[in-house]
């Protein structure tokens, strides 16, 4: 599979049949439309944009296994590095400094990784896989250019998927890392839903007050949450 778009076709990014009506109503109305006019454009102007599937969190994380949702901004723009999925980076891809800072507050907090994610390496499907949608705000970038697609509508969708999850029978636990990711705390029914913040695993945030990212507890905070979820049942 090539590392970069090849297509501005939505047919050809595969998500989970619950989240597939609120995908295509999202293309079919004028900010979609915009949208993939605005990737056609670029990718005819011989733009390298990653990842090859902007969808991926909502092809491996079906809306009624979300348990967890981990919010990033925009994927990595370094060739290579992003899969789709938040913070994530593909099989061999050197950690970048946020996800090794993700990795060293989840061995501070847990001492070890939970069992059932496998990692070595920087791949985060595991845990996709396993309930966390790891959803970025914004799903495509252009190489070398930092949130290059910032506003060009993919906000929109994602603040869509935001709603349906906060929307849903089942409470679900939010980890919002960062002033991006905090913008979208409206969006969430904190009476429902357990919402944790944070600043963001960047060096640059990580470790600075009010809400340093190292030593933040979140992993640990998210296994009590799921562990008394177990313990009250379905009706708790």
């Amino acid at each position: 599979m090539s590392d970069q778009l090849a297509s501005a076709d939505p047919a050809d990014w595969p998500v989970a049949p619950g989240w597939q009506p609120l995908v295509d109503r999202f293309f079919a109305e004028p900010a979609g439309q915009r949208l993939l006019d605005f990737l056609r454009a670029r990718l005819d102007a011989g733009a390298a944009i990653f990842p090859p599937r902007p969808l991926r969190a909502l092809e491996l994380t079906p809306p009624e296994q979300v348990r967890i949702v981990i919010l990033g901004q925009d994927p990595y723009h370094g060739r290579g590095q992003a899969e789709g999925l938040a913070f994530s980076v593909a099989p061999g891809v050197p950690l970048p400094p946020s996800l090794r800072n993700i990795f060293k507050e989840l061995q501070r907090d847990l001492g070890t990784q939970p069992p059932a994610f496998p990692v070595p390496g920087g791949s985060l499907v595991g845990w996709a896989t396993h309930g966390v949608l790891l959803l970025n705000t914004c799903l495509t970038v252009e190489e070398g250019a930092a949130a290059s697609h910032s506003g060009r509508g993919w906000e929109l969708l994602t603040d869509a998927v935001i709603r349906h999850v906060a929307d849903g029978e089942q409470p679900v636990l939010f980890m919002l890392w960062g002033a991006h990711a905090q913008g979208k705390r409206a969006l969430i029914d904190t009476n429902r839903h357990k919402v944790l913040v944070a600043n963001h695993p960047s060096p640059l945030s990580a470790l600075r007050p009010p809400l340093p990212f190292i030593g933040c507890g979140h992993f640990g905070q998210a296994r009590e949450w799921k562990e008394s979820r177990v313990r009250r049942g379905p009706a708790g």
